[in-house]
């Protein structure tokens, strides 16, 4: 019985949703993305850490925009037409990731995530829960509640 759990976990298909953030692939499993929007009327919080860009009225909500490149220890995120705000719910809590640019929705087996290494490309391993190989791309996939630990 036990085995049979083991093999249909393993087997249990995942959704990514992935982006671009400081040149990196990376993505988050859809079940933690609230939405996406492109809603830049960001208020700028003082003495605020240097990766919150500030807040937004997100239909009556309070959420906290992080810049997710400046987060990893990466490079900021430029403003451009292609940037967007993933919005993760964190205990209770509306935050807005700013990313580079959307990339697509991939689907993957469990077993088909990698340990992450201890540093993929200048990025802290332990904001990674692995990483997953597809035919033309290497995707980090994010461990949301670490990101937002801090």
């Amino acid at each position: 019985m036990a085995d049979e759990i083991t093999k249909d976990t393993a087997a249990q298909s995942l959704e990514f949703s992935t982006f671009y953030v400081g040149g990196a692939l990376c993505g988050i499993n859809i079940l933690n993305i609230q939405e996406i929007n492109k809603h830049f009327d960001i208020t700028r919080v003082p003495q605020a850490a240097d990766h919150v860009k500030g807040i937004l009225n997100l239909r009556g909500r309070i959420v906290t925009i992080i810049d997710l490149g400046a987060k990893l220890g990466l490079e900021p995120v430029t403003e451009n037409k292609d940037n967007r705000n993933i919005i993760v719910n964190s205990e209770d809590e509306h935050i807005g990731l700013l990313v580079d640019a959307i990339k697509d929705v991939v689907s993957a087996r469990q077993d088909a995530i990698e340990p992450s290494p201890s540093n993929i490309g200048g990025v802290k391993g332990k904001f990674f829960q692995g990483v997953l190989k597809t035919d033309k791309d290497l995707i980090g996939i994010l461990d949301i509640d670490e990101v937002l630990k801090e």
